[in-house]
Formats: C-alpha cells, structure tokens, sequence
C-alpha cells in the first residue's frame, strides 16, 4: 500500500481502532489510536517503518485499504481494539506473537464474580490452583500492561467491582472505603444487583457502549417508575460517565507521555563480577514511568568472561528475534562510545533504524553525559536517565538473584 493512497482518505483526527485491510477485504492488522489520522500516517514515514520490523513491513506492503471504527475516548479504543483482535484473529496481529506475556482481564466465575488481571501464561492453568480461578469471561490480550492497568483504574470507578475481597465478611474492604468495591464484603449489595453490574462491565469490555447506554436507560426508567429514585440517579450517573469518559492517564500513556517526548524508551544494561554470572536486562519507559509487565532479562550465551560490548550485542539480537515486542522509538545503552558504536552497528546489520544514545558514568557510577546524536535526547533527558537506573537496578538484582542461588 502507498502513501498516496492514504493521503486520499480523510481520516478523522480522533480515538478509535484502524484496520489494514488485504484482498477481499481480510483482515490484516487492527491498532488502536488517539488521533486515527496522525497514527495511521505514522505508518507511512520511511525511518519509522524500518524501526517497526519486517513484519508491519510486509503488512503494509500486503494492505489494500484501510477502515477505521471512532470511538469517543482512548479508553474505548483500547477496549475495542482487544475485543476485535480477539474475535478475528487477524494475521498480523497474531503471527509469532507469544500471547502469554500478555495481559488479560478476567471475571471469575462466581456468585460473586471477582475482576483481575492475569497474565496469559497464568491463564493456561485456570481452574488448577486458587490464583488462577475459573473465568465466566476474558478480555485481552492487552500487550501494554501500564496502558491497562490505567484503563482498568478508569473502569472501576463506572463499574464498582470486588477483587480479593471475601463476600460477607462484615468488614469493609479498602477499596469499599474508597467507593471501588460496592458493598461486597459487606452485605450492602445484593448477588442480583451485583451480577448486573457485571453484565454492564461485560457489555462494556466487548465494545458495546451504544448498548449498554441504552440498556441502563431502560433500568433508569424502570426504577423510576418504581419508586426507587436513589437506583435512578446513580444509574443516570454511570450513563453520564460512560458519556462523558475523562481518560487524560490514557491519553498521556498512549502518545508515550509529556509533550518532551512521544514513545517507547528501551534501557539495556550488563552485570557480572569479573565475567561470571553474566547476564543482560531490558527495561521498558513509556510515559515517563516503568511498564515493568514488559522488562526483559537475558542469561548470556555466547560470551566468555567480561566483554560488555559482546553481551550488549547479544541481548541486542535476541531481543530483536521478536518481532512481536513492540519496537521502541529510542535505545539506551549503558557505557560509552564503544557500546554505544557496538548497538548500532548491531542494528544495522538487523536493517533498524532506532536511534541510540548511551549514559556514560563517573566512578561514582553517576551520569556524567548522554553520547548521540542531541536531537534524540535534548526533550527527554529525564527520561533516558531514569531508564538507565531502571535497567542497572534490574540487571543488579537478576544477576544477585543468579549468584545468591549457587
């Protein structure tokens, strides 16, 4: 597909979920977006399609078309964009892609149900121990963890739910304290009245906003004829929210954080005493702040004894065997120019265009300078600096961890 092709499309600049559409109209890849038109554009810009990988390449390479569904907040987006990946599989979305790193929404299957995250590896043994209880419905997968975890702070203060809270216990949990739980754990909701509240949730979580609005509209009038003008008014609150969803954390995580920078920071370090022990980390910046679901550690393979810039490499390249990890806009690496020269040599070799920059440390290991190209790192020094101390603390504490076991 071509740019020009795009450029004829009037795509709107709101939320909502774009679809890459093949022959036949099949369904190649699904995203989610803040701005549709900004996010579908972006796929078009020659260095940012070398640092996606050779999978989106070959998407878009193999795309005909594109269609794109609006949604009033980033928030439905993000809903919507898991439920259609869910439902239909498409190839690019799906091809190589490990999903039990991945996050899930799951509502157990109770009298009264519980809603948690899990990963999809903990999935797999649903039903075997009291962690992982059996589900009536899942949600996901959900590759951002920090995005979901924001998302899900959002929805529970429309759908008030229980989570580890015990049903009747008498005493109020924390999160009924602070109006998150409904009255579980204290008797103060009914198993009817709260098993409706799931099925809202649900509805919601499947991208059926338009239906759940005119369901609870028909339950307000309802309890209005009734009487039962408490029921009524919160009731008309929850439509209300569900209009009008303030959803700013999304906004800020989604477009990768401040205005000073827009994506994914990737922070690499090494840690070993005199070559033993060796091992590698990856930790993950999105927004400002860790997304630790995605952090990454490495156990070096081809290196012997105490060759930084050899592991750097290494890791490097495992990491970029997965094509399904979404790439980040900017690579840290711990040390000077000789890492730094080493990583990009790396990436070039892989053909990706992900600019680097390195922290260089005093010795007193603290930063002295960052070493690359300054337009990479002049809007977001905060930013690279934290992910270099977000990587080292990682690497510092898996190699602990390898050394305290022998």
């Amino acid at each position: 597909m071509k740019y020009q092709d795009v450029a004829k499309k009037k795509l709107p600049d709101t939320p909502g979920v774009y679809f890459f559409l093949g022959p036949r109209k099949k369904i190649l890849y699904i995203g989610k977006a803040t701005s549709l038109r900004d996010r579908v554009k972006s796929y078009f810009i020659k260095d940012v399609i070398s640092s996606r990988g050779p999978q989106i390449a070959k998407m878009i390479e193999d795309a005909v078309s594109i269609d794109v569904i609006t949604t009033d907040s980033v928030l439905e987006a993000l809903i919507l964009e898991a439920h259609l990946i869910k439902k239909h599989q498409p190839k690019y979305n799906t091809k190589e892609k490990d999903d039990t790193s991945f996050n899930y929404i799951l509502i157990t299957d109770e009298d009264f149900p519980r809603v948690l995250l899990v990963r999809g590896r903990e999935l797999l043994k649903e039903g075997v121990d009291k962690k992982v209880p059996h589900a009536r419905y899942v949600a996901g997968p959900f590759p951002q963890g920090t995005l979901l975890r924001d998302a899900m702070k959002i929805i529970r203060k429309i759908f008030p739910f229980r989570d580890t809270c015990v049903p009747g216990s008498g005493k109020p949990c924390f999160n009924r304290q602070i109006g998150l739980c409904p009255g579980v754990c204290t008797g103060e909701t009914l198993k009817a009245e709260y098993q409706k509240t799931i099925a809202n949730l649900t509805l919601f979580l499947e991208g059926k906003k338009s239906a759940l609005i005119k369901k609870l509209l028909r339950e307000m009038k309802a309890y209005a004829k009734k009487q039962e003008f408490e029921k009524a008014h919160n009731t008309k609150k929850t439509i209300f929210t569900l209009r009008h969803i303030q959803d700013i954390a999304l906004l800020k995580n989604n477009q990768g954080g401040r205005a000073s920078f827009a994506g994914r920071i990737e922070a690499y370090d090494i840690a070993h005493i005199s070559g033993k022990y060796l091992v590698g980390v990856m930790a993950v910046v999105l927004g400002g702040e860790p997304d630790k679901s995605e952090y990454r550690k490495f156990k070096i393979r081809t290196v012997a004894g105490a060759d930084d810039t050899a592991s750097l490499a290494e890791i490097l390249r495992r990491r970029f065997e997965h094509s399904e990890w979404t790439y980040p806009r900017l690579i840290v690496i711990d040390g000077g120019i000789a890492q730094k020269n080493r990583a990009q040599k790396v990436l070039k070799d892989l053909g990706i265009g992900i600019p680097v920059v390195s922290v260089v440390k005093d010795e007193r290991h603290r930063p002295r300078e960052i070493l690359g190209n300054k337009e990479h790192f002049r809007k977001c020094e905060r930013e690279i600096l934290f992910a270099n101390s977000e990587a080292h603390r990682f690497a510092v504490a898996y190699h602990r961890t390898l050394r305290d076991r022998i």
